[in-house]
């Protein structure tokens, strides 16, 4: 199984429709559908820190997810370095950091980003979206 990259991230959400992208002050990329962001690439935050040393993370990627049970079933799931951290308890995001990326198959990177961007899609361009690739509309 190959890994993935931040690369693979920025790639990804840059094929989407409508995608535009904001560059925040230390250099960070945020993309957006609708000027609503879907993935953004976090500078280092008090809130996610390695346990050991206490250094923030400077690699953390924030995704958009569909809702409260998509995020659990990411962050919950051991076999995935997804996480979220209290300042993001009750919103509808998961955490990973570029460094871990590589435990994560291409497929599903494309797929969890793909669903980032129909999180935040309005609800038109989420079914044209999902009508082009012959994938049913979420209920």
């Amino acid at each position: 199984m190959a890994g993935s990259t931040a690369d693979d991230v920025h790639r990804i959400a840059a094929a989407m429709p409508h995608v535009t992208f904001e560059v925040g002050s230390q250099g960070n990329r945020v993309y957006q559908v609708g000027k609503k962001s879907f993935v953004f690439f976090r500078t280092p935050r008090p809130d996610a820190v390695d346990p050991d040393t206490g250094e923030r993370y400077d690699d953390v990627i924030v995704l958009w997810v569909g809702g409260e049970e998509d995020k659990r079933a990411l962050v919950e799931d051991p076999t995935n370095p997804f996480f979220t951290t209290a300042h993001f308890d009750g919103h509808p995001s998961v955490l990973v950091r570029a460094s871990r990326l590589g435990e994560v198959d291409l497929d599903e990177l494309t797929e969890i980003v793909q669903d980032a961007w129909l999180a935040q899609a309005s609800p038109t361009r989420a079914r044209a979206w999902l009508a082009e690739h012959g994938l049913p509309e979420e209920t």
